[in-house]
């Protein structure tokens, strides 16, 4: 089959970009995300929603 271009340009673009530094990742572990969610729905039976018990407002006891 005839190709669209020579082979002996492949990945000139690519080499030619400078390199950049991947910025660090902000996100939890996805261990440690879905450790979280488990025990938020499952364990404190909180429904979807629900804010947390410190940011409802009101009195406290």
């Amino acid at each position: 089959m005839p190709t669209h271009g020579s082979l002996t340009k492949a990945g000139k673009v690519r080499g030619q970009t400078p390199k950049i530094q991947a910025k660090p990742r902000s996100s939890k572990i996805a261990r440690m995300r879905n450790k979280d969610n488990f025990v938020k729905r499952f364990e404190k039976k909180r429904l979807p929603g629900q804010k947390k018990p410190e940011r409802r407002g009101g009195r406290r006891r």
